[in-house]
């Protein structure tokens, strides 16, 4: 059985949009453009860098088509794309078309969750920190803690925070929340539930990837 997908063949005027975005190529996994087309198709960041990938390669006769049509005229593309994006249901967050209910899996991540703009993937990034550090390093002064805010355009008291939540998750360290009504606190408690116990390996390298979106 395939795995199920939300693609489309008009999906691929995008992506080669964003293949032709300058630096020209395939973009890493995890960048804001890549996320963002994402978001807006509903299609993981993984299938968008495969087709990302065909295109580089002109791996079938539909992809050389495609390319001979609008690999020499962006403004070309850059019409087609705007007239697919003035279709009825594109661009929405809920829906492609009226009435169709589209079942979200990896876009919760990359929403905030707080006002400073905090998501999901901002925690998985400070968890994967969080293994590195021990609890009296898990402070302001610490350059990986500072380093970390300033990717993510935190405040480095956040990081620091949400490093002191995760020390409540931890079941080894037995700590209490300090506030238990915190509204991050529950989403800190699913990323720990989620990659708490993953391998270390597995989990930086996964960070790393997610930090692409921040550059």
């Amino acid at each position: 059985m395939g795995k199920k997908t939300n693609w489309k063949d008009d999906y691929w005027l995008y992506v080669m949009q964003l293949y032709m975005r300058r630096p020209i190529g395939v973009k890493p996994l995890y960048s804001k453009a890549a996320v963002d087309l994402s978001m807006e198709i509903h299609v993981h960041p993984r299938e968008i860098m495969e087709h990302e990938m065909q295109i580089e390669t002109l791996s079938s006769p539909r992809v050389e088509r495609i390319w001979d049509a609008y690999g020499d005229s962006p403004s070309k593309l850059s019409r087609a794309v705007k007239l697919l994006r003035s279709m009825k249901g594109f661009g929405s967050a809920n829906a492609f078309y009226d009435g169709v209910e589209v079942t979200e899996s990896f876009e919760p991540d990359f929403r905030p969750i707080s006002s400073n703009g905090i998501m999901p993937i901002s925690l998985v990034i400070i968890l994967d920190l969080y293994f590195r550090l021990t609890p009296i390093t898990m402070s302001a002064e610490t350059p990986e803690v500072w380093e970390v805010a300033r990717l993510m355009g935190l405040p480095i008291s956040t990081v620091v925070h949400v490093l002191h939540m995760f020390l409540s998750c931890d079941p080894y360290t037995r700590r209490k929340p300090s506030d238990e009504s915190d509204p991050l606190l529950p989403h800190c408690r699913a990323i720990w539930t989620r990659y708490g116990n993953s391998d270390a390996e597995t989990l930086s390298e996964y960070a790393e990837e997610l930090k692409q979106y921040f550059h």
